[in-house]
């Protein structure tokens, strides 16, 4: 009995020993948080293998019969990808003159109201003119007596009665006061506002007897026959936006969408809003200036792509993955498999897959939050 004892001694201390080590390890792993979870992460995987391994032996040998989980799946069907810049845009006149005025003077008659449909060159306001015109009237008479004594003069002069000077001065008279009358008519058409453009007239701002001088606007005249989009881009897509660019167009106050190009890119950075200028031309419609629009221009587009909701990407540290569903050839039962995908472009909730998935696949649409690698499920 003692030499029993004796000889388990050595074996009880290597058991102890063992236990430290073992206590100690254990201790060393709980330590490092990162560690514990990728013990804890293979362990788990190797749980799930030996309940798979155990399940699909047990419904062999019918101890057991598992109740499927039921899952949505749809097939995936290539389709045209876009990728747009979102940005306010702005109806904007291609033709918005001011009709002005190119003297001062006080406001006579103003003959358009806002809203008037002009053409260029129509009368759109007077100024007081009565002055001009009676320094016109008082010249013309002048100019009269004038003529008639350079007509005297000259038939004198051609019968070689008179002398050279008369005619000379008398001629003089005549040629001034015509140009005299020359300036005050080119004056007195400066007392008439007119249209600078065709259009529509638009905030007739001043009223009959207001002053107005060159620089003060009387009205906008807008041409709504040749209209644009203007939106403002961020610096970041510069390299992005170039003129020919598809842009969907959309209008808030009507709900309606148009689609058309750019026609313009600014070729400057807006130092303050690190922005540049994009325009596109708007054909005729019921547009107003100023309206506000939603531009949408294509910066990336598949003809051709894969593309699912971003929500049933979930992720591993493998990397990104989706759910797929093997059909098994019973009934309406699949295999669920893990698919490791390589994102591309997303928009408005739906992602390009650029490698992992392929046309005919099937995902799993409802319900992937509850399924796991390797299941068999119900669709």
């Amino acid at each position: 009995m003692k030499y029993f004892k004796m000889k388990n001694i050595p074996r009880i201390i290597l058991f102890a020993m063992a236990i430290v080590a073992v206590a100690c390890s254990s201790k060393t792993t709980t330590e490092d948080p990162m560690v514990q979870l990728t013990e804890l992460k293979d362990q788990k995987a190797k749980l799930e293998e030996q309940i798979a391994t155990l399940e699909q032996d047990l419904l062999a040998k019918g101890v057991i019969e598992k109740k499927l989980r039921t899952v949505a799946i749809a097939e995936l069907k290539t389709a045209p990808f876009f990728h747009f810049i979102d940005l306010q845009g702005k109806v904007d006149a291609d033709e918005s003159v001011a009709a002005t005025s190119k003297m001062p003077g006080a406001l006579k008659a103003v003959y358009v109201h806002n809203g008037d449909v002009v053409r260029k060159g129509q009368l759109l306001a007077q100024l007081e003119d009565a002055v001009i015109l009676s320094n016109l009237e008082e010249l013309k008479g002048q100019l009269e007596v004038a003529t008639d004594l350079y007509e005297r003069q000259k038939s004198l002069w051609e019968q070689n009665i008179g002398s050279e000077v008369q005619y000379i001065q008398a001629k003089n008279n005549k040629e001034s006061l015509e140009r005299s009358i020359h300036t005050l008519q080119e004056t007195w058409q400066n007392t008439k506002i007119l249209a600078p453009t065709s259009g529509t007239v638009d905030n007739v701002m001043l009223n009959q007897g207001e002053a107005i001088s060159p620089g003060i606007p009387l009205a906008m005249i807008i041409n709504l026959n040749k209209l644009k989009i203007k939106g403002e881009v961020t610096e970041a897509y510069a390299t992005k936006v170039k003129k020919g660019d598809v842009v969907e167009v959309y209008f808030p106050d009507s709900g309606t969408e148009i689609k058309t190009k750019i026609s313009y890119v600014s070729q400057s950075i807006n130092p303050i809003s690190r922005t540049f200028t994009v325009e596109s031309a708007l054909g005729k419609g019921n547009y107003s200036a100023n309206q506000i629009a939603v531009m949408k221009i294509v910066d990336y587009q598949n003809p051709k792509a894969i593309v699912i909701p971003i929500n049933l990407i979930q992720s591993s540290e493998d990397g990104d993955f989706v759910l797929v569903a093997e059909k098994t050839g019973e009934g309406q039962q699949a295999l669920i498999k893990r698919v490791v995908i390589r994102q591309g472009q997303n928009y408005n909730g739906y992602v390009e897959i650029l490698d992992g998935l392929k046309e005919g696949d099937w995902v799993v649409s409802t319900g992937f939050q509850d399924v796991n690698n390797g299941e068999t499920v119900i669709f």
